[in-house]
């Protein structure tokens, strides 16, 4: 039986990810508490900003057995430009979008250079690709650029196993909370969540082709 690692099973995404590998027959560890989740399933509240909670809740994880995959959805949203956004703002939006990434990210791949094998996916932005699209959201946008940089480490040091980072890349998530929030929005281009997830799962099956997964 495989086994993955879900970061943010409470939130919208982490939700739909954590629904299809358990329905695909996974194991699945998540942050966070699904009451009613069923077999196969265990979760628990853990501090990702905290590296040392984090190390030990990924160890006492892979002590069950080998990880197959980890999908790391956590993260959070800024608005702002340069001149309204200071220094506090970007580290407090690289805590909650990078090194809640990292600390889970950093244990899990080492195990899987290990074992030889693993998928590792990061939750990306179109405003942490490019530039362009980073106006506005300007320490949302540089906290998720890292999350590229990351990917590309990762996957130069695992060269020569079957270990395979991945960084997806949503337009806009349909969300009830991102309805709200753009009202008059176009919803047939978004993606929902459980597209991401389905995607998710077929990559991990076949982890072939680019790194980076824009839906």
């Amino acid at each position: 039986m495989k086994r993955a690692i879900v970061t943010g099973a409470t939130g919208n995404l982490g939700r739909a990810v954590t629904e299809q590998l358990l329905v695909s027959g996974y194991q699945v560890a998540v942050t966070g508490l699904l009451p009613g989740a069923g077999e196969g399933y265990t979760g628990g509240k853990i501090d990702l900003t905290d590296e040392t909670a984090t190390n030990e809740w990924v160890s006492s994880v892979i002590q069950q057995g080998a990880v197959d995959t980890a999908v790391l959805t956590v993260g959070g949203f800024a608005m702002g430009d340069i001149a309204s956004t200071h220094s506090g703002k970007i580290q407090e939006q690289i805590n909650l979008n990078f090194m809640t990434a990292y600390h889970v990210a950093r244990p899990v791949f080492l195990h899987m250079k290990e074992q030889g094998s693993g998928t590792i996916f990061l939750i990306g932005s179109q405003a942490g690709m490019a530039a362009e699209k980073n106006k506005g959201v300007t320490a949302y946008g540089l906290s998720k650029s890292l999350l590229f940089r990351l990917a590309e480490l990762m996957n130069l040091e695992a060269t020569g196993t079957d270990v395979k980072i991945f960084v997806v890349v949503p337009f806009i998530i349909d969300t009830p909370q991102n309805r709200v929030a753009m009202p008059d929005a176009d919803f047939s281009r978004w993606v929902t969540p459980a597209e991401i997830a389905t995607r998710i799962y077929t990559k991990a099956q076949q982890p072939s082709g680019p790194e980076i997964i824009e839906l």
